[in-house]
C-alpha cells in the first residue's frame, strides 16, 4: 500500500515544516478515511513567508522584471496548469469530494484567467495630465501595490486563486496564499507549478494553518499591503478588524442566498435546468447558489413537476465517476447544518417534495432535496445551506418577486428566466446582486466581474477593474523651468 501523500508549506522558494511541526490530516469525504496530511503554518512561518514576499518585492529579478516578462512567466504557469489538469482534479476531488468532471474541466480553464492577466500585465498604462502649470511635466504610473495575502477556501479553490493570484502578479504584486485548512492539497500541488514556472523565490508562497496561529497574524500583518479574502461574513468581520491594524486594502468575496426568478413566460425546460445547476451543481457547495427560487404561481406546480422529473435521474455517488452528477459533501459539519435547518422548515410548514435525508453511503452524502416553503421566513431559504438544497417560493406580480429577490441582507448572484426581453432588463436594473443570469445559471469568463453587494462583500475578481485594485497610482512632477522657485513658503 502506497504512503499517504504528506504536504510541507512552500516558502521563499522552499518547501518546510512549520515551525511548531504541527500537522493536521485530510479527509476524503467520499469514504470517511484520512488519505493525506500537511505541515500548518505557526506564527513564525507568517512572518517568514511575508517577509521573503516583502524581499522579492524588492528583489530585481522581481522589481525590475518588465511586464511583458512577467506576462510569460504567467502564460507558462497558465500552460503547465492546463498539462495538470487531469492530476489536479484528481486530487481536488479526492480532497474535497467535488466531482472530477467538474474539477477537471474547471482547472483546465482557470488556465485562461493566468493567460488573460498574462496579457494584461502590459497593459496597465498612466497618462499625462494637462496639467495648469506651464513649467510643469506631470504624469502617473501604475505601481504594485505590495504584499498582497490572499486567503480561498475549499471550494472552488482553483478558480478563487486565479482571480487573486492572476491580477496579483500580473501587476507585479507578491502573495502570500493562505489555503484552507480543509482540503488544500490541490494548493499545494499548484505551488510546485508556480515553482516550476520560473518565479523568483518569495513572489508566491503556499501556506495553511487555523485562524489563531496563520490567517490572523497573516491578515494583520504590517507588512501585508493588500488583503483579498472569500469566505464567510462572520470570518470576513474579523478578517476587517484585522486589516485596521495594517490598513491593508481589502476585498471581500462572501457567497449569500442567491434568488432565481422564473416568470410564467419563461421556457420550464430552462427554467428547471437553471434551478439545478443553481442548486444540485457542486453539489450545492457554491457562494453563488441560486438557493431562493421564487417562481410565479400560476407555473408553480408544473415547474415543480418537470424538476422532480429530472431530479429522479440524478446520480448521487461516487465524485471520482464520469457518471455522478451529485458527490458527497466536503465536511460531516455540513449535513449537521442541514438536518438542523430543513427541521426548523418543517416546523415552519415547509413541505419536502423529494429528498431531505442523509443517505446511507459510507461519506458525507445528502440526497438532492427540494423544499417548497410557504413564507420568505421559512429557514432554507433564509440560512445558506452549501449543500444540494433547493428552497421554491410562489409569488404573483412583477414587483413582488423583486421585493422578495431584494428581501436579504446578500447580494452576490441572481438569476431571471423569462422570454421577455424589456421585463428581463427591467428586473436585472431593480435586482440589488453583483451578478446577474438570465435564461442561465452558474457561468463565468475571466473577463466578466466577479463579486457582490451588502454582505455578500466588496470589491471585485476577474475582469480588469481586478487588475487596477492590485495597483495604486503614482503621481509624478517634473519641474521644466530654469528659474528656481519664486517663494518657498507658498504652495505652488
Amino acid at each position: 500500500m502506497s504512503q499517504p501523500p504528506h504536504y510541507q508549506l512552500f516558502i521563499d522558494g522552499a518547501w518546510s515544516e512549520g515551525a511548531a511541526q504541527q500537522v493536521m490530516t485530510s479527509v476524503n469525504p467520499a469514504t470517511g478515511r484520512e488519505w493525506a496530511s500537511f505541515a500548518c503554518a505557526a506564527p513564525d512561518d507568517v512572518d517568514r513567508a511575508v517577509a521573503a514576499a516583502s524581499r522579492a518585492l524588492n528583489n530585481p529579478a522581481w522589481r525590475d522584471m518588465h511586464a511583458s516578462a512577467r506576462g510569460k512567466l504567467l502564460y507558462r504557469l497558465a500552460s503547465l496548469i492546463e498539462e495538470h489538469a487531469s492530476h489536479l482534479g484528481r486530487i481536488e476531488t479526492t480532497d474535497s469530494g467535488k466531482l472530477l468532471a467538474e474539477t477537471t474541466n474547471q482547472t483546465a480553464y482557470v488556465a485562461d484567467y493566468y493567460r488573460y492577466y498574462a496579457g494584461l500585465a502590459d497593459k496597465m498604462e498612466g497618462a499625462v495630465l494637462p496639467i495648469d502649470k506651464p513649467d510643469m511635466h506631470v504624469f502617473t504610473r501604475r505601481m504594485p501595490i505590495g504584499v498582497v495575502a490572499a486567503i480561498v477556501p475549499w471550494n472552488a479553490q482553483m478558480f478563487l486563486t486565479a482571480t487573486k493570484l492572476g491580477p496579483a502578479l500580473a501587476a507585479g504584486c507578491t502573495v502570500v496564499l493562505k489555503a484552507s485548512e480543509i482540503a488544500p492539497a490541490p494548493m499545494f500541488e499548484l505551488a510546485r507549478l508556480i515553482e516550476q514556472a520560473g518565479f523568483p523565490p518569495g513572489v508566491v508562497s503556499v501556506i495553511t494553518g487555523d485562524a489563531e496561529n496563520c490567517a490572523i497574524p497573516l491578515t494583520r500583518h504590517p507588512d501585508v499591503a493588500r488583503i483579498a479574502f472569500t469566505g464567510g461574513p462572520d470570518t470576513a468581520r474579523h478578517v476587517v478588524r484585522n486589516s485596521a491594524e495594517n490598513f491593508a486594502v481589502t476585498t471581500l468575496e462572501l457567497g449569500g442566498k442567491s434568488p432565481i426568478l422564473v416568470f410564467d413566460d419563461a421556457d420550464l425546460d430552462g427554467a428547471a435546468n437553471g434551478l439545478i445547476a443553481g442548486n444540485f451543481g457542486a453539489s450545492g457547495q457554491s457562494c453563488v447558489a441560486g438557493s431562493r427560487g421564487l417562481v410565479q404561481r400560476c407555473i408553480f406546480d408544473a415547474l415543480v413537476h418537470r424538476i422532480k422529473e429530472k431530479a429522479a435521474g440524478i446520480i448521487v455517488g461516487d465524485p471520482l465517476s464520469p457518471d455522478t452528477h451529485i458527490g458527497p459533501l466536503c465536511t460531516r459539519a455540513q449535513l449537521q447544518r442541514i438536518e438542523k435547518t430543513l427541521d426548523a422548515a418543517r416546523a415552519q410548514g415547509a413541505h419536502i417534495r423529494f429528498g431531505g435525508a442523509v443517505m446511507e453511503l459510507a461519506g458525507n452524502y445528502m440526497a438532492p432535496t427540494l423544499v417548497e416553503c410557504t413564507t420568505p421566513e421559512t429557514a432554507t431559504l433564509t440560512v445558506e445551506m452549501f449543500g444540494p438544497v433547493m428552497s421554491l417560493l410562489p409569488f404573483d406580480t412583477e414587483d413582488e418577486a423583486i421585493a422578495l429577490a431584494n428581501a436579504t441582507p446578500y447580494g452576490l448572484g441572481s438569476g431571471i428566466f423569462t422570454q421577455n426581453l424589456a421585463r428581463a432588463h427591467r428586473v436585472s436594473d431593480r435586482l440589488r446582486a453583483g451578478i446577474c443570469w438570465i435564461n442561465t445559471y452558474r457561468a463565468i469568463s475571466p473577463m466578466a466581474p466577479f463579486g457582490g453587494f451588502n454582505q455578500s462583500g466588496y470589491g471585485r475578481e476577474a475582469g480588469i477593474e481586478a487588475m487596477l485594485d492590485y495597483t495604486r497610482t503614482k503621481t509624478i512632477w517634473i519641474n521644466t523651468s530654469h528659474t528656481p522657485m519664486e517663494n518657498p513658503f507658498v504652495m505652488r
